[in-house]
């Protein structure tokens, strides 16, 4: 009955109850937007560092762990490579590049990392082969990198740094292509730290050759589930670092918590908006049928069929139009230039969606309450 109830009432009203559920796709398009903005934005501040190959990441002392103050020596990776519990450290250069790219096409800037070839830090080459060479002139990409600009292996792409006042071109092999590994919003190449010395760029001429400054150092563990006392260990032992897991290392980063709160509480704003709509539709549709309610009731109907009718009902209109706006914006996702930095994961569109199927009953609340609570008597204008 309860079924029948439902389905009868939509198909009869199924022009007004489509637009409804279109509302409700526009807000579910609204959502995961936003969502995926939230994602995308938070990936290219952090694939990197949330990908390193290391239980711990090593900063300088007192630098707020942010990436590019952080100052460490070889010294410091000797001390950090001899504290009981370590099996490996490597160490990450970081800096900026700009890829020349042909047929005048407009150059790109890059994240450039140098990495100790076969340590932690180095990024995993799933096309091709990794750096193994501390002086050879090749990369492995990102994979962001080779898709967007179909950069292929064994290409060899020309980039730009300013040495002292002068820009200065290197030609370097594309040898491997990983997966993204952005890093503060930039596509990353991954170099030999002796390669990276070299090409980077250098506030004055004749710098190369001097003892590399490192910003990070990627530390593994002989147990890796034991990283937060080894971290304290290592801090211990160890002058002048500050070591935290990779988690704490990218939420630090400048900008990332105020920009994923700021995403989160328009998230939570549009979700509100979600349950005052349905809300305030579903109570006037309640208002309207009032007199109908009590037919129903006079004739027998009890109030958990009554009300099972109004949840149900309530249900499959939300439903159907979180299905269309999520396939509208998977649609219109397809069309989005690759710039634009919006990432659907299985998890977080999962979590909108779901989420937004139950804002229906928790919106209609109200209406429900208001349908057991209508007295046949009076609906039908028999009682003073």
């Amino acid at each position: 009955m309860i079924v029948f109830l439902t389905i009868k009432e939509i198909w009869r009203g199924k022009g007004r109850f489509f637009l409804f559920s279109m509302v409700i796709a526009l807000i579910t398009v609204l959502v995961l937007f936003i969502a995926g903005l939230a994602e995308g934005l938070a990936a290219a501040n952090k694939e990197y560092i949330e990908k390193v190959d290391g239980q711990l990441i090593a900063f300088q002392e007192n630098v707020k762990l942010s990436t590019l103050s952080s100052r460490l020596s070889d010294a410091d990776l000797r001390q950090i490579r001899r504290v009981d519990g370590v099996s490996a450290v490597g160490p990450v250069a970081l800096s900026n590049a700009t890829i020349v790219l042909p047929d005048g096409e407009e150059p790109l800037d890059v994240s450039l990392v140098g990495v100790r070839p076969g340590q932690p830090g180095e990024a995993p080459a799933f096309e091709g082969r990794n750096l193994d060479k501390p002086r050879a002139f090749e990369t492995v990409i990102d994979g962001n990198l080779a898709d967007r600009n179909g950069i292929a292996l064994g290409d060899e792409i020309t980039i730009k740094t300013i040495q002292a006042t002068d820009e200065e071109l290197f030609t370097l092999e594309v040898v491997g292509i990983t997966d993204g590994r952005q890093f503060f919003f930039l596509p990353s190449i991954f170099v030999p730290e002796q390669v990276w010395d070299k090409v980077r760029s250098q506030p004055a001429a004749g710098e190369f050759g001097r003892e590399i400054t490192y910003n990070i150092m990627a530390i593994q563990l002989d147990d890796p589930n034991n990283w937060e006392p080894m971290a304290a260990k290592i801090q211990d032992e160890v002058d002048g670092v500050e070591v935290v897991d990779p988690v704490t290392a990218y939420e630090a980063a400048p900008g990332y918590a105020e920009q994923q709160g700021t995403l989160n509480t328009q998230r939570a704003f549009t979700m509100l908006i979600g349950i005052l709509v349905i809300g305030g539709f579903f109570q006037i549709q309640t208002i309207q049928k009032i007199p109908n309610i009590g037919m129903l009731k006079a004739l027998g109907l009890s109030n958990g069929m009554v009300g099972g009718a109004v949840v149900l009902q309530i249900i499959l209109v939300t439903a159907m139009g979180v299905l269309i706006g999520a396939a509208l914006t998977f649609g219109l996702s397809l069309g989005l230039p690759s710039g634009i930095p919006i990432l659907f994961t299985p998890q977080s569109a999962a979590t909108a969606i779901v989420s937004l199927i139950l804002i229906g009953p928790a919106g209609g609340l109200v209406s429900v309450r208001q349908a057991l609570k209508v007295e046949p008597l009076i609906a039908l204008g028999l009682s003073s």
